[in-house]
């Protein structure tokens, strides 16, 4: 599968841009601050509904507009696939997907398998637990439409659940009411719970020998899933903790408070992990996540890198070049002295500044 295309209209910095991607490796360059990861990040939108950002539909429309769209072809499986999307300031965004509208995000699985790769995913062992459930959800999202109904369910619940907490604060005869939310919570939760770990335990598979690979065989890599309830006591625990969700006004247990263990050798690199053994593992994780992908889809997914290359060093920016020969990938950088060093292919360039891009011609 590949991104044929891409047109953007009012969005960020974007006034108007329409660009033809090739199948192989893409390279956008230009100075900081030009909107090359804006492009990124509406390829990622158009096929997940979501920014990589978290930004919020309003913060990607262009200054002093009310609306953006972005158009996008993707082909796969012998079929060009068009996928459209409407931002608006104050309505919810607008989906269609060759033409015809769609009403839940659901509806767009299958269409494309993206694998976004940021400086901030460096830092994902480091950083705190939400941002480690954020790489299992979005990852298993793409995996099963199941889970993504399933996770979007459980979140509705909580929010509901958490503002009834705070209401029976004021009005104690409405705790009678929490038990019809707690059922949907394990319902929903549990199954939240048994695909993290499915997916976890599928990811150690792939990950032990690319991370054995990076670290010349002198690291062991391991993930350890750390739900905050097991699947089986949800119900029970939840019962139990009723006086504290009570006390403090929120759900204290469930997926949501889940994290992801990394150690190394034995050793927990969250807390004791020097910043090299952090960031090797989170490229193993990514590199990881492209091959599982790859083995679920009978496919290869489009992989998004922004501006890595330059957060790494000399013989981890080589292992990701020669990662990524056989599939799409789009690549922001500054400059392309790290791909001539490497002597890498480049399919396409296209120079990137304040808002408008050109395709450059490049010999490799």
């Amino acid at each position: 599968m590949y991104i044929k295309s891409l047109e953007l209209k009012n969005y960020r910095n974007y006034e108007s841009l329409s660009m033809n991607f090739d199948s192989g490796t893409n390279i956008l360059y230009g100075d900081n601050a030009q909107g090359k990861t804006n492009i990124l990040e509406a390829a990622y939108l158009c096929s997940t509904t979501k920014s990589h950002r978290g930004s919020k539909d309003r913060e990607m429309i262009r200054f002093g507009q009310e609306e953006a769209h972005i158009r996008m072809q993707v082909f796969r499986n012998g079929i060009t696939h068009k996928l459209d999307m409407h931002l608006k300031k104050n309505r919810t965004k607008g989906i269609a997907i060759d033409g015809i509208p769609i009403r839940k995000a659901s509806e767009l699985f299958g269409i494309l398998n993206i694998v976004f790769f940021s400086p901030e995913d460096l830092n994902i062992i480091k950083n705190g637990p939400s941002e480690r459930r954020r790489f299992l959800d979005s990852e298993i999202c793409q995996l099963s439409r199941l889970y993504l109904i399933q996770l979007m369910n459980y979140n509705k619940i909580i929010v509901q659940r958490n503002k009834l907490l705070k209401e029976i604060s004021f009005s104690a005869n409405l705790s009678d009411t929490l038990e019809v939310w707690d059922l949907q919570l394990v319902r929903y939760g549990r199954s939240v719970i048994r695909e993290r770990m499915h997916f976890v335990e599928r990811l150690n598979q792939i990950l032990k020998d690319i991370h054995s690979s990076l670290t010349g065989g002198k690291e062991k890599i391991e993930l350890v899933y750390e739900p905050s309830v097991s699947e089986e006591m949800f119900e029970s625990e939840l019962v139990r903790n009723r006086e504290r969700d009570l006390h403090f006004r929120q759900s204290c247990i469930g997926p949501h408070r889940d994290d992801l263990c990394v150690r190394v050798n034995g050793i927990d690199i969250r807390r004791f992990g020097s910043q090299g053994q952090q960031r090797t593992a989170a490229l193993s994780l990514k590199l990881a996540e492209i091959y599982l992908v790859e083995q679920e889809i009978k496919d290869t997914p489009v992989l998004l890198l922004d501006d890595v290359l330059s957060e790494l060093d000399s013989s981890r920016q080589n292992y990701l070049l020669q990662s990524i020969h056989n599939i799409q990938t789009l690549i922001t950088c500054t400059g392309l002295d790290d791909f001539v060093e490497n002597q890498f292919k480049i399919n396409r360039v296209f120079r990137v500044v304040e808002g408008t891009v050109s395709q450059n011609s490049y010999q490799n």
